[in-house]
């Protein structure tokens, strides 16, 4: 008997070639032409295949869109990080509404009542949505009835805050050259023709699966939605002469134990298999439990040192075993291959389905459910971060204490002290959230123009010339928002400046300062806010407990609420002269900084800058031409975090 080795580092785990699968979403728009575009279908966890590192491989790739079953798996993608449009493929539920609309997916409509629902949400919610419109036109499962699919896009188009962006049916035989997938795809197009004439136009219409690419090439529309030939299986053996595909998924295990029987002893549960003669066999930790199919006992095969082996007793829930009595110099920790290439073999997911009597889609998903992923790109293993399968659990993500104590204890283990570890934590929630309920805003391309300068002849008086500066600026960064209303603010005093900052409409608050020669009114301008390169009106001045407040807005802005917009804020005011410093605070995680500090018409001497940064980065590039101006720059594709800034110091 002998016992796995001591470095093995899995018992068994799943390989995902991202280099084929990148190769087949070459193939699939080698043949879907330049002009079409594709939807990455990513159900059930792509297929077994990992969801969240398929999704980011697919849309480097070129993928529009990401197609899910469920708003379950759309919060899953949503949470990791992916930002790109998510359509629910399935028919989506009033109960999915309240995910939809924070998660901001795409839902497919297959009746009104749903709609209406989502209508009456969204009016709420001050917002627009995009839906996609399924059609049934033969497979008898989600989707409006194709001869009822107008009267519903009618009602549609009048619910004011959902867009009509997607129309689609679904083959339900294109794996297989038949007459019923020419009859859908005439009833789609008699359809899409009837809209056409109606004026109402669906900008994204798409039918084709895996099987229609590759048997079906004549049914052009603006988009297909590959599933398992981007994951390298072949809808049907006919259709393997029409593209070069590469298989995406390995399962491998390893050999846990040896050991040689007499003849006349039973193997496994029920003793369903009796060796006849002398027999070597060897103990592998995967089972339907994993996902290996009961019906595969004494019927499935692995390899072993590129050699076939065949599977002797039954499929136990976490343990099988396999004869290598004819396999010389077979050790324990030896790979075991139950699904891809060793060697010369391969062992294909059709085979298994074939032995097991079911589908490859099945095999995919099942397979390797409690191992992890390994993940291949150029060669390397560590191209992308191996990872158990998430088995997502919804609303995981709300529950505020869990996700606390994660963060807390990670800053625990990284400082290797407990106290150290939770004042960071604390220090880093107060930065970053303040009170419990703000919203946690994100910013990228920030860009501050700041210009000192004597005061112009038009509006200075002796003493103001005397006393001050006059100070302008030109703010720009990108962030979403959240309103169609701002709000800027000028504060006297560190106290009203607080209250400015927990206000989640003041878009950007100023101090002033208290002198008795300065006059809010007068001497703080905002001279143009502008959003998307459009000019927004100010629609409200007045002095409140907390400041001077120049609110503006625009109705056309709530189009854009929930969109990244670029924002552009110019502001002119006065600096005392007897104040030789002027800081530039970021009171946000923001991706991207610029700032420029100009003083050629001040007469500043000695200007220098000192720059203070909260997070792991590099030190800003610093230049500057003596009288004239100093530039502070950092990567656009570095974060900076809260609370950091440059303060420009200067003698008179």
């Amino acid at each position: 008997m002998m016992t796995l080795k001591s470095e093995q580092k899995y018992r068994s785990w799943v390989e995902v070639d991202l280099d084929n699968f990148i190769s087949n979403l070459r193939e699939i728009k080698r043949l879907i032409g330049p002009q079409v575009d594709f939807m990455q279908t990513v159900k059930a966890d792509a297929y077994g295949h990992g969801a969240i590192e398929i999704s980011n491989a697919a849309l480097k790739s070129g993928a529009r869109m990401l197609g899910v079953a469920n708003a379950d798996e759309g919060v899953q993608l949503r949470i990791s990080g992916i930002e790109s449009p998510i359509v629910i493929l399935g028919p989506s539920t009033a109960g999915e509404i309240d995910e939809i609309l924070k998660y901001n997916l795409t839902p497919s409509v297959s009746d009104i009542f749903f709609a209406r629902q989502l209508q009456k949400a969204l009016a709420k919610a001050g917002r627009k949505l995009p839906v996609h419109i399924e059609i049934d036109t033969g497979m008898g499962r989600g989707g409006t009835m194709h001869n009822e699919a107008l009267n519903l896009i009618h009602e549609v188009t009048g619910l004011a805050n959902i867009t009509l962006e997607g129309i689609f049916s679904h083959l339900a035989t294109s794996e297989s050259i038949i007459p019923c997938n020419d009859r859908q795809w005439q009833l789609f197009s008699a359809l899409l023709q009837d809209l056409q004439k109606l004026n109402i136009n669906i900008p994204i219409r798409h039918i084709g699966n895996s099987g229609a690419i590759l048997n079906y090439p004549e049914f052009k529309t603006d988009m297909v939605r590959p599933g398992i030939m981007t994951y390298g299986i072949y809808p049907s053996p006919e259709s393997e002469v029409k593209a070069a595909l590469a298989p995406v998924m390995s399962f491998k295990t390893s050999i846990v134990l040896l050991k040689d029987f007499p003849k006349g002893y039973g193997i496994g549960y029920g003793s369903t298999y009796i060796t006849g003669k002398e027999t070597r066999i060897a103990t592998i930790p995967v089972g339907y439990g994993d996902g290996y199919p009961y019906i595969l006992g004494n019927t499935g095969e692995a390899l072993i040192r590129g050699t076939r082996v065949p599977l002797v007793g039954r499929v136990s829930m976490d343990m099988c075993t396999v004869d290598v009595t004819n396999i010389p110099g077979c050790v324990v920790g030896d790979e075991v291959v139950l699904l891809g290439k060793q060697g010369q073999e391969y062992i294909s997911a059709n085979e298994i389905a074939a032995k097991a009597k079911t589908i490859s889609y099945e095999i995919l998903c099942a397979l390797g459910k409690r191992a992890p992923r390994v993940f291949l790109q150029k060669g390397e293993t560590g191209a992308v971060e191996p990872r158990l399968r998430r088995i997502f659990v919804p609303d995981e993500e709300k529950s505020i204490s869990r996700i606390d104590n994660i963060i807390r204890h990670c800053f625990q283990a990284r400082t290797h002290n407990e106290e150290l570890g939770d004042a960071i934590y604390y220090e880093m929630f107060e930065t970053l959230f303040g009170k419990e309920d703000r919203q946690l805003e994100l910013r990228c391309g920030f860009r501050y123009d700041i210009k000192i300068a004597q005061l112009t002849e038009t509006s200075k008086s002796t003493l103001l010339a005397d006393t001050y500066f006059q100070l302008s600026t030109h703010v720009e960064y990108k962030k979403t928002i959240r309103s169609n209303i701002f709000m800027i603010g000028c504060a006297s005093n560190n106290a009203q400046l607080a209250a400015l900052i927990e206000d989640p409409h003041c878009e950007y608050r100023w101090i002033l300062g208290q002198d008795d020669d300065l006059v809010v009114e007068r001497d703080f301008k905002v001279e143009r806010m502008r959003i998307d390169g459009e000019d927004i009106p100010v629609t409200e001045t007045k002095k409140t407990g907390r400041g001077y407040e120049v609110w503006c807005g625009s109705e056309a802005l709530k189009d854009k609420i929930n969109c990244e917009v670029k924002i552009e804020i110019d502001i002119v005011t006065k600096k005392a002269k007897g104040n030789k410093t002027f800081p530039v605070y970021l009171l946000y995680p923001t991706r991207g900084l610029a700032i420029n500090f100009n003083y050629e018409n001040a007469d500043l001497k000695n200007v220098r800058a000192e720059s203070f940064f909260a997070g792991k980065h590099p030190l800003p590039a610093i230049s500057a031409v003596k009288g004239e101006f100093i530039d502070i720059k950092i990567s656009d594709s570095e974060w900076i975090f809260p609370t950091s800034g440059v303060i420009f110091i200067w003698d008179i």
